[in-house]
């Protein structure tokens, strides 16, 4: 059975921090595409390990605004 899941990702002292929004799973590269690899093998490693994964329901993301002072 194949899933999706979904990446938030975002840069930390030159490495690219990727955590899956669905479960408690992050991982790191020293690129976007190691990143997203490295999560895949997190994600798949927890799956095996876990009998009975919490894995919650897509999230809404979304962007908002925020005024800053000049």
């Amino acid at each position: 059975m194949v899933r999706t899941f979904t990446a938030a990702v975002h840069q930390e002292d030159g490495w690219y921090v990727a955590r899956c929004l669905e479960l408690d799973v992050a991982s790191q590269g020293e690129s976007l595409d190691a990143a997203l690899a490295n999560l895949r093998e997190a994600v798949e490693l927890y799956l095996d390990e876990v009998s009975q994964p919490a894995i919650e329901s897509t999230p809404l993301v979304t962007s908002f605004q925020v005024g800053m002072a000049a």
